[in-house]
């Protein structure tokens, strides 16, 4: 149901409580207690999930999603609107399956304030929600301070970075048709860690793709702070010789130092190059939701959290999920899906003085598309390792040794997959 913010007072209506389900599986009430409440803030691959799964392994829990965008648009697989293979219409949905079907009280608007000493989130309308326990789900932001000439208007209408699904994605596809024949793009890889490794590198396929089949005299041109591909390097690299000879420059320990926004000029470590369409990726940080959480304290830009509850190392009641984690694990949907999962599952059991789960196991699987249709994937497993206080790669997983049609394939079920496990 959606819900009215005006109505959300201080205090949670009485009502039944639940205790921990054993193995996820049931949940049991304790109408003596009063109703608990449970504010997600981030409607993406964690913030909804985690939403979804309280609801449905604690129905009588009071669960509340609070997102500023009116709907869900997956990055997973918008590096193929760049080449014309997907539409932004395509990777869009909804969330009324999980107001009418899952009963979230879902909340568009955008968070102001987050009192953690009294439990409570303001909004931008001046509304308030008290909680028990917070998830946030910040996702990221972008780090422009050496980049001083970015404003938003150039961010927004010129050189977009396109690295959340939307209307810049839209922006650098139509650039690149309006592109003169010959020409430059030119592409800006940050250093490492950023959301989804391998999605530069895909980016390049798709890009190179386009250039392929309707400016084959054109170049593009990777710029990459990184000293090599930092994921699925073989896959990638096989792709650019075989698939995109002479559409590709790629210049590895090359960070961007300048940028004329006038001209499109980019100077970088070793070279001054102009562009024609610029598509800088800058550096990332956890988003903002997670600084007025007061959880970033990991080298100013990401949250640290015990992985057995992803609840953040810095402030109590409030816990962590998706790429603003601080980890060794990739910054991507599948993992943020996951994280949500065992985050939903700790909060039902801390709210119910339920033992957790002492080992948290997961798996990651990312898919990426080096054409219209071959796809390869890089997959592993991962669980807590209670030394190191950390998540551990296990045995299993691997990469694709090359991409092709049917890995296409099971990228496109995967990709439906988890749509669907996180909104219906």
């Amino acid at each position: 149901m959606a819900l009215n913010r005006r109505k959300l007072i201080k205090t949670a209506a009485a009502a039944g409580s639940l205790a921990m389900f054993p193995s996820l599986g049931f949940s049991v009430s304790t109408p003596e207690r009063r109703q608990q409440r449970v504010v997600v803030i981030g409607g993406g691959f964690a913030g909804a999930t985690a939403a979804k799964y309280l609801k449905m392994w604690a129905p009588n829990l009071d669960v509340v999603m609070v997102e500023k965008n009116a709907q869900f648009v997956s990055c997973p697989q918008s590096n193929l609107v760049l080449s014309g293979n997907r539409t932004l219409q395509q990777l869009t949905s909804d969330y009324q399956a999980l107001s009418s079907r899952h009963d979230v009280k879902t909340v568009q608007a955008t968070v102001t304030a987050i009192d953690s000493d009294k439990q409570l989130v303001r909004l931008d309308d001046g509304a308030e929600i008290t909680y028990d326990r917070l998830i946030v789900a910040p996702g990221v932001d972008f780090i422009y301070d050496d980049l001083p000439m970015f404003t938003a208007d150039i961010i927004n209408n010129k050189i977009p970075h396109a690295w959340k699904a939307g209307p810049q994605t839209q922006l650098l596809y139509d650039q690149l048709k309006a592109m003169r024949q010959g020409g430059n793009v030119v592409m800006t890889i940050p250093a490492a860690p950023f959301r989804c490794p391998p999605g530069p590198y895909e980016r390049a396929c798709q890009i190179a793709l386009f250039l392929k089949q309707h400016n084959p005299k054109a170049k593009l041109i990777i710029l990459d702070a990184n000293g090599t591909i930092i994921s699925k390097r073989a896959l990638f690299s096989g792709v650019w010789e075989t698939d995109y000879p002479g559409l590709i420059d790629y210049y590895p320990s090359n960070a961007v130092e300048s940028i004329d926004v006038n001209n499109l000029t980019v100077e970088s470590a070793f070279d001054t190059i102009e562009a024609d369409v610029l598509n800088v990726i800058p550096p990332q940080k956890a988003g903002k939701v997670a600084e007025l959480a007061g959880v970033i304290n990991v080298d100013k830009r990401w949250c640290a959290v015990d992985f057995q509850t992803y609840e953040s190392t810095q402030v109590k009641r409030v816990h962590v999920i998706g790429d603003a984690v601080a980890s060794k694990l990739p910054k991507s949907g599948h993992i943020a899906n996951s994280q949500a999962k065992v985050c939903a599952a700790a909060v039902i059991a801390l709210l119910t003085e339920q033992p957790v789960e002492a080992e948290p196991l997961f798996g990651n699987t990312c898919y990426s598309f080096v054409d219209a249709d071959k796809a390869g994937h890089v997959a592993a497993v991962f669980r807590y390792n209670k030394q190191d206080g950390d998540m551990a790669v296990m045995p299993g997983g691997g990469i694709s040794a090359s991409a092709t049609e049917l890995e296409g394939r099971f990228a496109d079920a995967w990709a439906k997959n988890i749509w669907s496990d996180i909104l219906d």
